[in-house]
């Protein structure tokens, strides 16, 4: 348990952020969902908006500090590669 007036402090922020990035990563993770289900159906046209809407989010999560560059990078890589697959 935090004693100190800034123990208990960062305790809060700690919180608080925690709260945040949940959120964010949430949003990350349902927008990847959606190219997934969209490359699951085989509908080019839909993955590709589904590709194009995910790209800024998963790059906002970068800044934001949430995911890290490479990660978000790696997975924008292999979900552009299965949409340029399909059919």
């Amino acid at each position: 348990m935090a004693n100190s007036p800034q123990a208990k402090k960062r305790a809060r922020q700690n919180e608080s952020r925690f709260a945040i990035n949940k959120a964010r990563r949430s949003r990350i993770r349902t927008y990847l969902r959606k190219v997934e289900e969209a490359i699951a159906s085989g509908d080019k046209d839909a993955a590709t908006a589904a590709l194009r809407a995910a790209q800024p989010e998963l790059m906002r999560g970068v800044t934001k500090g949430v995911f890290h560059k490479n990660t978000a990078s790696r997975k924008m890589s292999r979900l552009s590669a299965r949409v340029k697959a399909l059919g």
